[in-house]
């Protein structure tokens, strides 16, 4: 039960910290456009802009969550009466982490902007250590397990914080901030970010409305199985994740010089790579996910199973446009971008609350996110084709032609022998198999001719060390 309250409550933020996320795109686009130019004057000036903006648009979001958004924890959600008060501990803190994370953002957007991916590594690493020791605290402290959680996930937000703002002060000269107004920059800024900020509204609100459908119509058990699917999702994609980020900077940088040829490589190199990492990691969980949730949960929720393998289809077909769309966000022209993209992602709720109304069991939520994920893929497409940052056929033929293929060859072998073993032995058959298949076909269909031999070089160089 505390964990479908914990999923729950923390959605309701979700709600607002999608303001965050738009601005942060901004602060990213802005700042990776301007170190491509070479202009430091000007990058210093959108540090220090963008620091003011999200200090201010944080205290908005304190005020609409401690009006609005109490209102509709208290008398709106379907939580049992006696976990109330811990319901709103989690609100409470939940709403300062989502107020630390924005004033972090100018400080992180620095720092992938320079390309600082080892003290990037280094915080993930230390933000992982903290949360496995919340774990063991959870065990061992006579407290109240979902309101300590809730406390100690804010204390793990201001340990980070502090890390960026320090590193940034000492390491990153543009990152000391220096209040300044200019009328024009902010327009700039709020521009972008507004139109970004209705995207991220549509995709938020389809999300977390599908939580609160559940919710509706299922109660928090649902809730549950839904959280356990997003904590697996999210696991997964924490590799695939960094990897992105690593990229990022580059494609606005080669957009902001200019070098199409380049930008469209790196869009197509880092949607396919992108895939096969989150591929090699996600298969073998789906072919065994009953067994790996029986061996991480004492109760598995009903449905966790069917969740966790839509969700992560899903996130298959995102972690592919996802280039795609950094790359019209390059761009700045995002207006009707953002607008198409809305409209696609508010189908999501309202077929969602057909069909949820129709009777239909809580995983038709799930494919219909993936459909919408599909449609949503097409879209970014022809944006970009639109904008001439990508060429549609070549896209098709280096990305999804190869990665259809790999998937192809290598999923039926495996997903038979987890039909015939189970238990350890399953495990152990199936993802053997799956990385040998694996391997095979992405050397032979999965990289180009000149990957090839970068790879078979690379290899080389290794074994003559």
């Amino acid at each position: 039960m505390d964990f479908g309250i914990y999923n729950i409550v923390g959605g309701v933020v979700i709600l607002f910290s999608f303001i965050n996320n738009s601005l942060s795109s901004a602060t990213q686009r802005f700042l990776n456009f301007e170190l491509g130019k070479g202009d430091a004057l000007e990058t210093k000036r959108i540090f220090s802009m963008s620091l003011t903006i999200h200090i201010c648009v944080a205290l908005f979001v304190v005020l609409l969550a401690e009006t609005v958004g109490l209102w509709f924890l208290n008398t709106q959600m379907n939580i049992p009466f006696e976990r109330l008060a811990a319901a709103n501990w989690v609100y409470q803190f939940s709403v300062l982490t989502v107020c630390m994370n924005f004033v972090q953002v100018p400080y992180y957007a620095s720092v992938v902007a320079y390309e600082k991916m080892s003290f990037f590594a280094y915080i993930a690493i230390i933000e992982v250590m903290l949360k496995l020791l919340i774990v063991f605290m959870l065990i061992y402290v006579g407290f109240d397990k979902l309101e300590l959680y809730s406390i100690l996930t804010f204390g793990i937000a201001v340990v980070v914080f502090i890390c960026y703002k320090y590193y940034c002060n000492t390491q990153i000269d543009i990152s000391r901030y220096k209040y300044f107004w200019d009328k024009s920059l902010f327009y700039s800024l709020l521009s972008f970010s507004g139109w970004m900020l209705f995207g991220a509204a549509a995709g938020v609100s389809a999300t977390q409305g599908v939580n609160v459908l559940l919710n509706v119509f299922y109660g928090v058990a649902v809730n549950a199985a839904m959280g356990i699917s997003n904590q697996v999702n999210s696991a997964v994609n924490q590799f695939v994740s960094n990897f992105q980020t690593a990229f990022m900077p580059q494609i606005t940088k080669l957009y902001a010089i200019g070098d199409f040829e380049h930008l469209r490589k790196l869009i197509g190199q880092s949607s396919r790579f992108s895939f096969l990492l989150l591929f090699a990691l996600a298969c073998p969980l789906m072919l065994n996910i009953d067994f790996v949730l029986k061996l991480w949960l004492k109760t598995v929720p009903e449905y966790s199973s069917v969740f966790c393998i839509l969700i992560l289809t899903f996130s298959l077909i995102e972690v592919v446009s996802k280039p795609v769309g950094l790359a019209i966000h390059a761009t700045g022209k995002v207006k009707y971008y953002n607008i198409v993209m809305s409209i696609a992602l508010l189908m999501n709720i309202i077929f969602s609350f057909i069909f949820l109304s129709l009777g239909f069991l809580p995983a038709v939520v799930l494919v219909i996110n993936v459909c919408v994920g599909i449609l949503c893929f097409a879209i970014r497409l022809l944006f970009a084709r639109h904008y001439k940052v990508l060429i549609i056929h070549e896209y098709i033929r280096n990305v999804i032609f190869r990665t259809i293929c790999i998937s192809a060859l290598v999923v039926p072998i495996p997903l038979y022998l987890s039909r015939c073993y189970t238990q350890w032995v399953g495990l152990f058959i199936t993802t053997s198999i799956f990385l040998c298949l694996f391997t095979i076909a992405v050397y032979f269909v999965g990289l180009t001719h000149s990957e090839k031999e970068s790879t078979l070089k690379a290899i080389r160089a290794k074994i003559s060390k």
